[in-house]
């Protein structure tokens, strides 16, 4: 710290050598620095407070029914981004700026300044409603248009700018709800068109198929076993008409040449392999054991059969053709042949619906699939449809409240006047202000000038700055003479200093008495 000190204290005494100049550069900079100030030509400032009222009572009241936007936002937003180029340049036609602008750099410039000058800022800290339009210039009449003009581009660059969103807005609203029409005709047309293809399968789920091939399945089981009865039916008759005797008389009766007894076993085993074959596969031993003794009657009944047939074609054939009982025999047997037809038709027909009907169970859940998502594609483009319409009716009731009820209302507080006092520039601040810049210049060159010229104020600086012993010092001795012209000095630089700063106070004082 005593370094520090002594360090400082020499700095002091260094600059104390050169304390004239000093002097002589602050009445200069005081001067030629209150010449300028006094020059500074006046500017008038004129000044607006609007208020916009965001609060309506309609607001509340059709609360989710019209669109309604921020306005505290988007009055805050235009307020920061009122003061841009398009709208500048719009001010100076409004305010007649341009009447002097002689070429494109001069309007450049006005344009810069014009931006650099305007205000619009809160009246008060915090406040989003409440506004300051200001602008200074030289000439209070300019200074008052350009308010006006300013205040004017304010309202309706808030007016303007919300029909121009809203305007914006219905326009993309009906552009959309136009491209959702187009994808709903067309959804709608697939539907249509899918329904009409697929009638018959639809409402029908798999359950209904899998009962009715049960059912049909019945069916063709009860055909098979009837057509079978008509078959051997048929084949009894043929064996009857080979029983004719050459004689003319009736071979024994068709019961006689039948064998009822292995058809009716062969019947029953029959009808015990469909009902195992429902249980069971072609290779379960009962399946197999089943189809073995049956083939075994069969061989049995053919060779019987066989034995009456040779018995019957050793009969006279002529004999037949005039027997009564024979021809009755021959229309049997053809309307046995008609029914065995009309069996075999329709258990063509009961396997050709069981295949249809297995064909449109496999089909269903591929219907059903494609179904489900040309509705959902339809119920997506529905809603979207239904949306952009109510939001579209929203719009227009915003639209009509905005025009009737009036969402933001802008209401001037204070108008534009025409200022009598200029307010810029505060020559009672900038004199003071000015002199001390004076006394700063001066300490500074003396300053300047000791670093430039030093000197040695005593022993241990000389020391420090040669690295040399100084074995001694010699004082100088204070004659009278000496003393009295160090006085007079002080005295003067003293006189020179105070005579500065009263020049300042006086020159302030005079100011503000012409001022006032």
């Amino acid at each position: 710290m005593e370094e520090l000190v002594t360090q400082l204290v020499g700095y002091l005494r260094g600059m104390w050598r050169f304390r004239w100049w000093g002097l002589a550069l602050s009445w200069l900079v005081g001067i030629a620095g209150g010449v300028v100030v006094y020059l500074m030509p006046d500017k008038y400032e004129s000044s607006a407070r609007i208020f916009v009222d965001t609060q309506s009572v309609l607001r509340p009241l059709m609360s989710g029914l019209a669109v309604q936007p921020n306005i505290d936002q988007q009055v805050n937003m235009l307020s920061r981004t009122l003061i841009s180029r398009p709208n500048v340049e719009k001010l100076i036609t409004m305010a007649d700026l341009d009447l002097g602008v002689r070429n494109a750099q001069e309007r450049e410039a006005l344009i810069a300044s014009l931006t650099r000058d305007l205000q619009i800022r809160p009246a008060e800290r915090g406040s989003n409603n409440l506004f300051i339009l200001a602008y200074a210039d030289t000439q209070p009449a300019r200074a008052q248009r350009v308010v006006q003009s300013l205040v004017s581009l304010f309202v309706e660059s808030g007016l303007g700018g919300k029909r121009q969103d809203t305007d914006a807005a219905r326009r993309f609203i009906e552009e959309q709800i136009k491209g959702y029409e187009q994808k709903l005709m067309e959804a709608e047309n697939r539907l249509k068109e899918f329904r009409l293809k697929n009638m018959a399968l639809l409402g029908k789920s798999g359950g209904d198929f899998v009962s009715q091939i049960a059912t049909m399945q019945g069916q063709l089981e009860q055909a098979r076993l009837e057509l079978r009865e008509a078959e051997n039916s048929r084949d009894a008759m043929k064996q009857q008409l080979l029983g004719e005797s050459q004689t003319g008389e009736l071979v024994p009766p068709p019961a006689a040449l039948s064998t009822p007894e292995i058809d009716g076993r062969i019947d029953a085993l029959k009808r015990n392999l469909d009902d195992m074959m429902q249980r069971y596969t072609e290779s379960h031993p009962d399946v197999v054991g089943v189809r073995r003794v049956i083939a075994q009657l069969e061989a049995q009944k053919r060779e019987q059969m066989a034995q009456m047939q040779q018995a019957a074609a050793s009969a006279p054939l002529s004999v037949m053709g005039t027997n009564p009982a024979f021809q009755q025999l021959k229309l049997a047997l053809a309307e046995s042949d008609a029914r065995v037809a009309s069996m075999r038709a329709r258990v063509g027909e009961y396997e050709s619906r069981i295949q249809q009907l297995t064909a449109s169970a496999k089909m269903v859940p591929e219907i059903e699939t494609e179904m489900t998502q040309l509705n959902r594609d339809y119920a997506v483009n529905k809603s979207n449809y239904d949306q952009l319409i109510s939001r579209r009716e929203s719009a227009n009731i915003g639209v009509e409240m905005s025009a009737q009820g009036g969402i933001a209302e802008f209401r001037l507080i204070d108008p534009p006047v025409l200022p009598n006092k200029p307010s810029a520039p505060n020559r009672l601040l900038l004199l003071p202000l000015v002199g001390l810049a004076a006394l700063a210049a001066g300490a500074a060159l003396t300053f300047l000038i000791s670093q430039l010229r030093p000197a040695f104020s005593d022993g241990r600086v000389l020391r420090e700055a040669t690295g040399l012993p100084v074995l001694g010092t010699v004082s100088m001795l204070a004659t009278p003479e000496r003393t009295r012209a160090r006085r007079r000095g002080l005295l003067a630089f003293s006189g020179g200093l105070v005579s500065f700063v009263g020049a300042i106070a006086v020159a302030t004082v005079v100011l503000k008495l012409i001022q006032g």
